[in-house]
């Protein structure tokens, strides 16, 4: 089974894709970590869901609970999860495991790069939209009320062990945020990859194993591919936020009960919009992209509509804008972003919003 490496400025981490491999992980960490004691951070739905099916990982590691989904990204816990850490005696020779789905990751991540001034983690993703996408990378952060991921760091895992026989029995709700970030990764990046999931919707919907390896090993080579080149977000990395400025401000409106890969994917079609009405896309690519995210069980509208004023307030932390103007990543065609004098993102005028 090879591994897709990941490079960043001080080494590099390798990505495992197999299905069954979380019967491995326990001797991955200790060959990849040798000697370190492990602190593993997951959550008391996860936890007994894994126990349920089988799939709990039989590694040596203190186990500490957080609350489940967004819950879990605020300072409160990570405090709360750093003085456990603090009151167990563990030391620099630690490292911490991130069992379950992109919450999780992000404040295990945030935890480890912060507790002793960093220390290492890994990465179990128990979600698709964890395989595809969060776990991979290095970004990790906490929310706070001015939005989502405004406290964090750089902080690349060690190891990410993604086994996608996991995800056969994820309520379809949490299973379809994947699929998601996946057309997005088509989107910004490889139009064969869309037309194969376009292709393939049906089977992805059903959660064929065959198709759904190959869909977590090419959405992690595409985003690896770009975090290499771009580690710390400085350019082109800015493209992996296609959807994401509308779908976290929708999020924020929701007060988090909107689901990130449903935000992702009603951002998106928004975006795709905003790039047709600017003249910056192919005419009928948002119409394109939003029907194969229906295909695949995704929402692409809310309901009832934000006004335009609530939008711009929720977006105006968002990490790309400057001097206080909204920016975004726009597509302009399927697998292409529209890119001008080495910028990657596009200053988004109130006019240019869905009203």
């Amino acid at each position: 089974m090879p591994s897709i490496p990941v490079t960043h400025a001080t080494g590099s981490y390798d990505v495992h894709v197999a299905s069954g491999l979380i019967a491995e992980a326990a001797g991955r960490i200790a060959a990849s970590l040798p000697g370190r004691r492990l602190a593993l951070v997951t959550d008391p739905q996860i936890r007994a869901a894994l126990t349920s099916n089988g799939h709990w990982p039989a590694i040596d590691a203190t186990v500490i609970e957080v609350p489940p989904g967004e819950r879990a990204k605020t300072r409160d816990e990570w405090g709360r999860v750093t003085d456990q850490l603090l009151a167990l005696g563990l030391g620099r020779d630690s490292a911490l495991v991130a069992l379950g789905g992109g919450s999780i990751g992000d404040l295990t991540g945030f935890v480890a790069a912060t507790y002793l001034r960093g220390v290492p983690f890994v990465q179990i993703p128990t979600t698709l939209l964890a395989m595809v996408d969060a776990s991979v990378g290095g970004k990790v952060a906490i929310d706070t009320a001015a939005g989502k991921n405004l406290v964090g760091a750089f902080h690349p895992p060690a190891l990410v062990i993604a086994d996608p026989g996991m995800l056969a029995t994820l309520p379809d709700r949490v299973y379809r945020e994947g699929l998601a970030e996946a057309v997005k990764h088509g989107v910004v990046a490889d139009r064969e990859y869309f037309e194969w999931i376009a292709k393939n919707a049906a089977g992805l919907v059903r959660r064929e194993p065959k198709l759904l390896t190959h869909l977590v090993q090419r959405s992690v080579e595409i985003k690896a591919g770009v975090v290499s080149r771009d580690e710390h977000e400085v350019g082109e990395r800015a493209i992996l936020n296609a959807g994401h400025t509308i779908g976290h401000a929708l999020e924020r409106l929701s007060s988090y009960t909107l689901p990130h890969g449903e935000g992702v994917a009603i951002g998106l079609v928004a975006e795709c919009r905003i790039a047709e009405g600017m003249k910056l896309a192919e005419p009928g690519l948002a119409d394109r992209v939003a029907g194969l995210l229906v295909e695949l069980g995704l929402p692409v509208a809310v309901e009832p509509r934000p006004a335009t004023r609530d939008l711009l307030t929720a977006m105006s932390t968002d990490k790309k804008n400057r001097g206080g103007r909204i920016r975004m990543a726009l597509p302009a065609a399927i697998g292409r972003m529209t890119a001008t004098s080495g910028e990657w993102t596009v200053e988004v005028g109130e006019q240019e919003l869905p009203g």
